[in-house]
């Protein structure tokens, strides 16, 4: 991976240091490491979007375009529409690994978020069933031992 030039965004030294670091663990072999630099990479505006960008349409492997398009699924601010917008003209790639990783994170970009107030409902029985107690007055009758 040759060393990126710096687009005059970088505030200084250490904001560059940090991108090119978040940069190198994008292009990581675990998923894990990849997508937690992509989901970091999210946060930082116009530098996370053109290093995600850069990663999902250049010759890399599977994981690095997966976890890349992870993080434009979860772009933050002003720069949601451009990184949706990223993820729509990679549906027309050449590559099959980019279409398959933008048309899955578009594909959970359209899903309905889960209500937690409705319950799911479902056909099994519940495992115990709920009984009114009985009230302390009621007396049970004694069982006689009838071996005297």
């Amino acid at each position: 991976m040759e060393r990126r030039p710096l687009s005059g965004r970088e505030k200084d030294a250490e904001s560059a240091e940090l991108l090119e670091k978040l940069r190198v663990r994008l292009h990581h072999d675990n998923i894990s490491v990849a997508r937690r630099a992509a989901y970091n990479l999210s946060w930082l505006q116009e530098d996370g979007l053109e290093i995600l960008k850069e990663a999902l349409y250049s010759n890399t492997g599977r994981v690095t375009k997966t976890a890349a398009s992870y993080g434009l699924r979860n772009m933050r601010g002003r720069m949601k529409k451009l990184a949706r917008e990223c993820l729509r003209e990679g549906l027309e790639h050449q590559s099959r690994n980019v279409r398959d990783a933008c048309d899955r994170a578009i594909g959970l970009l359209g899903r309905k978020k889960h209500k937690l107030s409705a319950p799911r409902k479902s056909g099994r029985r519940p495992k115990f069933r709920i009984q009114d107690a009985p009230s302390g007055n009621v007396r049970r009758p004694r069982v006689r031992n009838t071996y005297r």
